[in-house]
């Protein structure tokens, strides 16, 4: 399951970061790291952004960044 796919209100674990290069490392420069913890806030209304808070901040990560962050 991927972070795009987490429904509002879930808590989750990063298992695997898909992606390359740039992309990547700005995931990895968010905070999302493996292991860490997500609370997803809430999705916009046509999924795109989705507000989630990591490490104890919010942040908004766009679908195509969250489908790179498979969770459990």
């Amino acid at each position: 399951m991927t972070l795009k796919e987490t429904k509002t209100g879930q808590t989750v674990t990063v298992t695997k970061l898909n992606g390359e290069g740039a992309v990547k490392r700005r995931i990895m420069d968010m905070g999302i790291t493996k292991g860490t913890e997500i609370y997803v806030r809430k999705v916009a209304p046509l999924g795109d952004p989705v507000e989630i808070t990591v490490r104890g901040y919010e942040l908004s990560v766009r679908k195509a960044d969250a489908e790179m962050v498979e969770v459990q």
